[in-house]
């Protein structure tokens, strides 16, 4: 018996029981069965402060005040979205996908579908940054920035310029960025910096030292709205590796799209549902949604499904955009990732999609950002190509898009990567969209990949060094925390 158990028996006794009872409720929550074993085998390794570590860093638990702030949000944009739907229900009576997809965006966070909105697609950072300069030229009212990485240099620097001009104009201008995401880049005194310019800033959820899950909820969004009409989303931060013109990883692909008309309200509501989080006083959405009459002239092919995710909720809006699409597939399923760090469900969806005849693609990086992120998404390879899967690395450098396409009908583009922590734990967002006219430069772009991209085949898996495939998937169990 070790000095602890001895000089502490009836503290223990507690600290073990404690633990058990919350192996079993980590057992019987509602949660991927990855990040369960993961707590499960600490807890038994240390029994004695296991449980204690899972509620300080492991539990989901979110700020009250943010839950408060959320679901507030939700109650005030319910009256744009409810208009949406009984506009279109009787309009999809005959597309299964459709159908399919408007279901799950309403249940799973009242998101509404929109006809008559313009997309276009860049498949890359820098076509992505040139369309961000044109349209903030542009703006007469508002712009909304919020973005994961805002680094100092050439991208950042002209955006900056811009937003000084605009606010010195009139222009209401507001910035977010993440604390985390930003880190390393920005002075900590930034946000005051660009505050005292007239561009009002928050940084979402200030790093503190404290242990607290809420500390892993970042904001991983890429959004650009301007003046209500225009907004951008994807994969690009404002950083210049994502424009290429600071070289790192290779060539840094990214992608991203553009949206005009209706559909922009989402964007708009999602950025202030951040900002009201963080602000003393409370924004109303009336002032920044457009009326549907300004968009009257403008008419377009097909629907949109724009999105956000929030970790307040347990809906999993992007894993379960993903798992749909993976679902509606009937003869192809393509999709770029910089990280694949799945869990035994989604695995299952995969195989369960390529038993049925779809031609499963899955994209990833042939230069990897984080070597040791890298270890754990080369641990899928091997039961994902073996089911039929085909994994594709990116040999020209880093893909950070983050897009998939099916049947040539629908397509995603946003946010969202295959990993735990885009599917539980990041603020997200996103647009699915089908049957619009930018699906053939998405299927384009895809075909483009695959020419410069290296097909793994099972035979360098089996033939991968024992030692490294022991590391590998001692990662794999660590993977819901990387």
């Amino acid at each position: 018996m070790s000095y602890f158990s001895q000089r502490f028996f009836i503290v223990n006794i507690f600290l073990i029981a404690f633990s058990l009872c919350v192996s079993l409720h980590i057992i019987n929550r509602d949660s991927d069965s990855s990040s369960k074993l993961l707590w499960v085998l600490l807890i038994m390794a240390f029994p004695i402060f296991g449980g204690v570590v899972y509620l300080l860093i492991g539990n989901r638990k979110i700020p009250k005040a943010l839950m408060i702030k959320d679901r507030q949000a939700y109650s005030d944009y319910k009256k744009y979205a409810l208009q949406n739907v009984e506009i279109l229900e009787h309009l999809h009576e005959d597309d299964y996908v459709l159908d399919k997809m408007i279901s799950m965006a309403w249940s799973n966070g009242y998101f509404p579908v929109y006809e008559n909105c313009s997309v276009q697609y860049f498949p890359s950072g820098e076509e992505q940054y040139e369309a961000f300069i044109q349209e903030l030229i542009k703006a007469k009212d508002f712009i909304f920035i919020e973005f994961f990485i805002i680094n100092k240099g050439v991208m950042w620097n002209t955006i900056l310029q811009i937003l000084l001009d605009k606010a010195s104009m009139g222009v209401d201008v507001r910035v977010i960025y993440d604390d985390m995401g930003s880190l390393t880049y920005l002075p900590r005194d930034y946000a005051k910096w660009l505050n005292d310019r007239g561009i009002k800033t928050h940084v979402f959820n200030p790093l503190r030292p404290q242990l607290a899950m809420q500390m892993n909820n970042r904001d991983h969004r890429k959004i650009l709205v301007i003046d209500g009409k225009v907004a951008f989303t994807g994969g690009c931060n404002i950083s210049d590796e994502y424009i290429n013109t600071k070289k790192r990883f290779g060539y840094w692909k990214d992608m991203g799209c553009l949206i005009k008309g209706p559909g922009v309200e989402m964007f708009t509501i999602s950025f202030l549902q951040i900002w009201n989080y963080q602000a003393s006083e409370y924004t109303s959405y009336s002032r920044f949604i457009q009326d549907r009459a300004c968009f009257s002239n403008l008419k377009a092919k097909g629907f949109i499904i724009p999105f956000s995710d929030s970790p307040t909720d347990q809906n999993n809006t992007g894993l379960h955009m993903h798992l749909n699409m993976l679902g509606c597939a009937k003869d192809y399923f393509w999709i770029s990732t910089p990280y694949l760090i799945l869990d035994a469900e989604m695995i299952s969806s995969l195989k369960l999609a390529v038993s049925n005849g779809v031609d499963v693609r899955i994209v990833v990086p042939g230069i990897p950002d984080k070597k040791m992120v890298y270890q754990v998404t080369k641990a899928n390879f091997d039961i994902l190509i073996m089911a039929g899967v085909k994994i594709y690395e990116y040999t020209p450098g880093f893909i950070h898009g983050k897009v998939c396409i099916i049947d040539d009908s629908s397509a995603l583009v946003g946010t969202v990567n295959m990993d735990f922590r885009s599917y539980y734990q990041h603020y997200e967002c996103g647009v699915w969209m089908h049957e619009v006219d930018c699906l053939k430069d998405i299927k384009n772009d895809f075909e483009e990949i695959f020419k410069v991209s290296h097909e793994v085949s099972l035979e360098e898996c089996i033939n991968t060094n024992p030692i490294v495939k022991v590391y590998r998937n001692v990662l794999k169990v660590f993977s819901p925390i990387m």
